[in-house]
């Protein structure tokens, strides 16, 4: 199936919130895309672009509607079509790519089986065509062992191949409009130039018209026709994308392309006071059958050493399978060493979570990189911010309640949404409800998994001051996971580059960053996206760039 052009009139779309009288949160929305055309939707968290896009499949969230307005594709009205028309239409003409992979696949069922389920049921081909399609899309995803992925489960694949993963779902059937929503989000950022490649490269090949929503302007110089800018679910500027990237007419487009091209800064934690917080000692991590002196078959991280004092910032920076939430996994717990140490304040930490006191838990608190697995669906904000203050502290109502309101306002979230549970947020407002819950344990540690990886440009710059202000002020200390190499360059006093589960190159950021040694981490800086189209082309890195795993 080939694009077809899409033209969206006058759209309004409208929510009640629990104890709210309804208010429009995206108005008067008017664009058009050519069949094989990109559209790039940018703004902050809460700016509409997911709602947006949305509509676009004829579907609103829980407690929205659609108000009015045309969505024209081909020649289908959406928004007039009956629920089976709009069933038939959604999977096969209109695909969707969501910004959680981890959240779109069942993890009881092998991943071959729900990659080509929309083929399947929308009878575009038989099991056979579906299986040898899907193996095809691998390949050009850059999944590792296209032949024999789909025969895993969703935990037996990092974030990132899963990701990759849902595209291919999502391309199967040829649609004639696939809506992105900050597909790559949760890529690293080698894994992210072949994903775009391969996005691009399908799109144009097969002449898909797509809508693109992303916080990331970097991206969307690479792969987008035209952007339409949003605030507060208003269109604030709309044009190609050279125009918007060299010429913005609009002044919240240029506080957007600043904070998409931030300063260097130097990170203002405490100065080393040579207060040991956490030192790792030999870690190996690893899964499958072990062997008689008890080393696992399947090694995921060896010879990790490291220590982080008091109020310090450690990145490590990696692409996806390198090892870097297994990291932070092990420190938490939640996950046994196959041998190795971990001292936290001097003494040894046991290994799971089983042997650790209750103090233990609240000192390291750990952020995830998918807010949406990390949240309970059922728990209003209110209720999830409080679970740490009665598990913690004794504190009564009311101060748990002056707390719980001083913790929204410390990551910039509207007390308003203290009462909404986490369908009711986008997906920036859930990552910093989950940031406020690591901070209400008032933690010597925080473990960030990706913490500003869903988050927009703006908001996570205010979230990595944030993060600084509280090692000024509370000398917390952070091992902070990331494969955006600006955020790590910005907070982190040290870096540590994995490769293949293995330490390649360790130092201070200024150093790693400015002057690389080792061959990976030259791929890793040169693999970041510049806020310039045709980057992408001239890019020479690549997933199959292979570099040497010696460490320097």
């Amino acid at each position: 199936m080939q694009g077809e052009s899409l033209i969206v009139r006058d759209l309004d779309i409208c929510a009640t919130p629990p104890g709210e009288e309804e208010r429009t949160i995206v108005s008067q929305i008017n664009f058009a895309l050519k069949p094989g055309e990109v559209m790039a939707l940018i703004g902050e968290s809460g700016s509409g672009k997911t709602t947006i896009a949305l509509a676009m499949m004829g579907y609103a969230r829980l407690g929205c509607r659609i108000a009015g307005g045309s969505v024209q594709l081909g020649e289908t009205d959406i928004l007039t079509l009956s629920a089976v028309e709009t069933r038939a239409l959604r999977g096969h003409r209109v695909t969707y790519i969501a910004q959680s992979a981890a959240a779109a696949f069942n993890p009881s069922r092998r991943l071959m089986d729900q990659v080509i389920e929309g083929a399947l049921i929308h009878g575009v081909m038989d099991r056979q065509q579906a299986q040898q399609k899907a193996i095809q899309l691998f390949g050009e995803l850059a999944l590792p062992d296209p032949e024999h992925i789909g025969d895993r489960y969703p935990h037996q694949v990092s974030g990132g191949q899963l990701q990759r993963l849902m595209a291919a779902m999502a391309l199967i059937t040829d649609p004639a409009l696939v809506i992105l929503d900050e597909p790559t989000t949760a890529l690293d950022v080698t894994t992210q130039v072949d994903v775009l490649r391969a996005f691009k490269r399908v799109m144009r090949e097969r002449g898909t018209t797509a809508l693109y929503v992303s916080h990331d302007l970097a991206v969307v110089a690479q792969i987008a026709d035209h952007v339409l800018v949003l605030q507060a679910g208003e269109e604030q500027e709309q044009g190609p994308i050279g125009q918007i990237l060299d010429n913005p007419g609009h002044a919240y487009t240029r506080s957007l392309l600043a904070a998409a091209r931030p300063e260097t800064r130097v990170p203002t934690g405490l100065p080393a006071s040579g207060d040991e917080l956490l030192r790792i000692d030999d870690l190996q991590v690893g899964y499958g059958r072990c062997d008689r002196n008890g080393l696992p078959n399947n090694v995921v991280l060896d010879h990790i050493q490291l220590r982080i004092d008091r109020g310090q910032a450690l990145g490590v920076i990696g692409e996806s399978g390198s090892g870097k939430s297994t990291l932070a996994r092990a420190v938490a717990g939640l996950v046994a060493p196959s041998r190795g140490e971990v001292q936290f304040n001097c003494r040894e930490l046991p290994p799971t979570l089983r042997g650790r006191i209750p103090d233990q838990f609240r000192r390291i608190q750990i952020v995830f990189q998918s807010a949406d697995n990390a949240l309970n669906p059922a728990h209003s904000v209110r209720r999830l911010l409080n679970r740490p203050l009665e598990t913690y502290f004794q504190m009564s109502r009311d101060a748990r309640q002056r707390r719980v309101e001083e913790l929204m306002d410390l990551v910039k979230l509207p007390r308003t949404l203290l009462d909404r549970k986490p369908s009711g947020l986008s997906g920036g407002q859930k990552q910093r409800v989950n940031l406020a819950r690591a901070l209400a344990a008032e933690p010597d540690l925080i473990l960030c998994d990706e913490v500003t990886s869903a988050l927009d440009t703006v908001v996570g710059a205010a979230i990595l001051e944030l993060l600084a202000e509280l090692r000024r002020e509370l000398g917390v200390a952070y091992l902070f996971i990331s494969h955006d190499i600006s955020t790590v360059r910005s907070l982190c006093d040290d870096v540590m580059v994995l490769y293949q589960g293995e330490c390649v190159e360790f130092g201070p950021c200024s150093t790693v960053l400015n002057q690389p040694q080792h061959d990976y981490t030259r791929k890793l800086i040169g693999s970041v996206p510049e806020l310039q189209p045709g980057w992408l082309e001239g890019c020479q890195w690549s997933t199959h760039t292979q570099p040497s795993t010696a460490p320097v």
